[in-house]
């Protein structure tokens, strides 16, 4: 299979804390067991995760138990109509979109994950450099 999947853990600014990029056959739940486990020990004031439906299940379980933070799932609801956008969930869903708008980003260029994940950190150094310089 081709193609590969982005997981991201953001601030509430939607600003990225870190990353992980794996093959898109590879199941969401399981992947981002990595993800969070890059976050261990660096954010000690961190209380609660946001997660969508796709991280439900021993995901929430193992974030509570070994590192102590709260999981709030946040799922869609079948029943409603049009775009709804949900609690939380529509931060990260904005920072996936400043991503897309580097070229580099827009599609899959790199041979190796590790070249992926460094494109996603040089793009939000780009981002909080145009923001400090904004200011």
């Amino acid at each position: 299979m081709t193609g590969r999947k982005r997981h991201i853990i953001t601030d509430t600014n939607g600003l990225l804390l870190t990353v992980e990029i794996h093959a898109a056959n590879e199941n969401d739940g399981k992947a981002a067991f990595r993800v969070i486990k890059s976050l261990g020990g660096h954010f000690e004031r961190m209380k609660k995760i946001h997660a969508d439906g796709g991280y439900r299940g021993e995901l929430a379980e193992h974030v509570k138990n070994d590192l102590g933070w709260d999981m709030e799932i946040t799922s869609r609801s079948d029943k409603s109509t049009g775009f709804k956008p949900l609690p939380k969930r529509w931060i990260v869903e904005r920072t996936f979109s400043w991503l897309e708008n580097f070229r580099r980003l827009a599609k899959d260029y790199e041979y190796k994950v590790s070249t992926s994940e460094a494109m996603v950190y040089l793009a939000f150094i780009a981002l909080m450099i145009n923001r400090i310089d904004s200011q």
